[in-house]
């Protein structure tokens, strides 16, 4: 089975039809892989706008594509999802993070009413397998493509030149420097009805100390110093999606600020706990 690395540029527009704003694909590029993750093919298209008039003041700062150019080409969307289609054939897809799939099957849906995408039968996040990979894979905060990169010694700066196929060479370059065919292979998930439903589950925080979803046992905090469970000596307060009290150690009497954020996600609720000193 060979590998397809897509990434898709796309310009927010208003969508009278749907009376909201809908982020359009622009372009198309990708290329696919072999077993040794050498470049066997490549895909790169413009695609023909059929909601934008112009391009977004605020897309306009991040991509690389005038609206004359897409106003040209040739083909609209339908068309060139078709031919990506037959160009993926029963190869495994993998874009950086899942946002490029949530656009792509927003355009399916404005076109064709599917919810789904019945080309694609497996999928790899790049993203999470190269955090995985540094390690440095964070609940808060997501490793974006430049980033990467820069951390692995490519580029200086910001990289990414928003133009798809040279987005999509960079995500190549960072898979071979990390690539470990074992470890990939674990981050290949199915495209079924568990798929579709774990993608489409929006993660949202817990905010109130009293929901049942939260496990009171992560209420309570250990002194980083004596390892001696605190007491709290404040009412729990909401800041930035996350929940604040104030402990003191019984053994050593430091004071500190225990801050937990609680995040539902489709597999539970994810917790997070940091004690901070109050001095």
């Amino acid at each position: 089975m060979s590998l397809v690395i897509l990434d898709l540029e796309w310009n927010t527009a208003f969508c009278k039809e749907l009376n909201k704003y809908v982020n359009e694909i622009v372009e198309f590029g990708a290329v696919k892989l072999d077993d040794a993750l050498k470049v066997i093919d490549t895909f790169s298209c413009l695609v023909k706008p059929t909601v934008a008039k112009e391009i977004h003041p605020q897309v306009q700062k991040l991509i690389n594509i005038s609206f004359e150019e897409i106003k040209n080409a040739e083909l609209t969307f339908p068309y060139v999802v078709d031919k990506f289609a037959e160009f993926l054939g029963d190869g495994t897809l993998l874009t950086w993070s899942n946002t490029d799939l949530h656009t792509l099957i927003d355009n399916c849906e404005l076109h064709f009413m599917e919810s789904n995408l019945p080309f694609v039968s497996s999928f790899c996040d790049l993203q999470k397998y190269c955090e995985y990979s540094l390690g440095v894979s964070s609940a808060n905060r997501m490793l974006g493509l430049s980033s990467c990169a820069q951390v692995l010694g490519f580029v200086e700066g910001d990289s990414q030149t928003h133009r798809a196929l040279d987005d999509v060479m960079l995500s190549l370059k960072c898979l071979k420097a990390l690539y470990n065919r074992r470890h990939f292979e674990e981050f290949i998930e199915t495209c079924d009805e568990e798929f579709y439903k774990k993608l489409r589950f929006k993660n949202k925080y817990i905010t109130n100390i009293n929901n049942p979803h939260l496990d009171r046992q992560q209420l309570f905090f250990d002194c980083p110093n004596c390892n001696v469970r605190c007491v709290r000596k404040s009412k729990w307060s909401k800041k930035n999606n996350a929940m604040h009290a104030y402990f003191v150690c019984p053994e050593c009497k430091e004071s500190f600020k225990g801050r937990l954020q609680a995040k539902v996600k489709y597999e539970g609720v994810v917790i997070s706990k940091k004690m901070i000193s109050a001095k």
